[in-house]
C-alpha cells in the first residue's frame, strides 16, 4: 500500500512539474500592420492559393469577410469571430480563377468597415 501511495505522489509531482507549451498568439508583422483602429490588410496584393491577412477591429464579435469579383458579385463569404486589435487569418483563394478581386470587411449589421483589392495569379 505504501508503494502505491508513493507512486501516486511521484506521478502527481512529475505531472505538476511538466512544462506546458502554449503556442504564441500570431502577431502582425510589419507588412500586416494597420495604423487605424479598424481595417484589413493583405500580406501581398498578388495571391496564388492563400495569403495572410490582418483583420483589425475595435470591438470583439462576428465580422463577415466578402470577396467580390470584377463585376462586384460576391464570390466568397465567411464569418469570423474577432477580438479587439489584430487578428491574423489565412485567406484561401485556390478556387478562384485568375482575375482582380476586392475583399471587404463587414460588421454584424452589414456595414462596410474596410475594403482592399488583390490580384489572383
Amino acid at each position: 500500500m505504501k508503494k502505491l501511495g508513493l507512486i501516486a505522489v511521484m506521478t502527481i509531482l512529475f505531472m505538476g512539474c511538466t512544462k506546458v507549451e502554449v503556442p504564441p498568439t500570431p502577431q502582425a508583422g510589419s507588412e500586416l500592420k494597420i495604423a487605424n483602429t479598424v481595417g484589413i490588410k493583405l500580406q501581398s496584393p498578388f495571391v496564388t492559393s492563400e495569403v495572410a491577412m490582418n483583420v483589425k477591429s475595435d470591438v470583439s464579435g462576428t465580422v463577415t469577410i466578402k470577396i467580390f469579383d470584377i463585376s462586384n458579385r460576391v464570390v466568397s463569404k465567411e464569418q469570423l469571430e474577432v477580438k479587439v486589435g489584430d487578428n491574423i487569418v489565412k485567406v484561401y483563394t485556390s478556387a478562384l480563377p485568375s482575375s482582380a478581386y476586392r475583399i471587404g470587411l463587414f460588421d454584424a449589421s452589414g456595414n462596410q468597415l474596410a475594403i482592399t483589392d488583390f490580384n489572383k495569379l
